[in-house]
């Protein structure tokens, strides 16, 4: 199964956006980071931030997994992102080339659950 992991970039406050701009070369330098830890899950990283709006920006990953345990290392990656950055995240999977959102967390919706996570995407 393809899931994604996006950083929310969207319907947020003068001050969230401004910290988020500042620290973007800091969460795209760990997105690649964790990219290139695991070759094995074809991660790929989604940088989609040429707009000078984050309202337009795609900011995360792509990967495969096939069981519930392959999201725990994501999952754990984007809370701590979350704890560091201040940031949300919407994980979801992947049909086509359609996003389908089952889950959202971080810092204002509160830590990701890998197993519940694994439970909406019915992994």
């Amino acid at each position: 199964m393809q899931i994604y992991v996006l950083i929310a970039c969207d319907r947020l406050e003068d001050k969230q956006e401004k910290k988020l701009k500042q620290n973007l070369p800091h969460i795209i330098l760990a997105l690649q980071t964790y990219a290139e830890s695991l070759p094995q899950a074809n991660v790929v990283v989604i940088n989609d931030t040429d707009s000078d709006d984050c309202e337009d920006w795609q900011l995360g990953i792509e990967q495969s997994v096939k069981k519930s345990k392959q999201l725990q290392v994501p999952v754990n990656m984007f809370n701590d992102l979350a704890k560091k950055f201040s940031i949300d995240m919407e994980v979801g999977s992947i049909k086509g080339k359609s996003r389908e959102a089952v889950s959202y967390f971080g810092n204002e919706e509160g830590r990701g659950d890998s197993f519940m996570i694994a439970q909406y995407l019915d992994l």
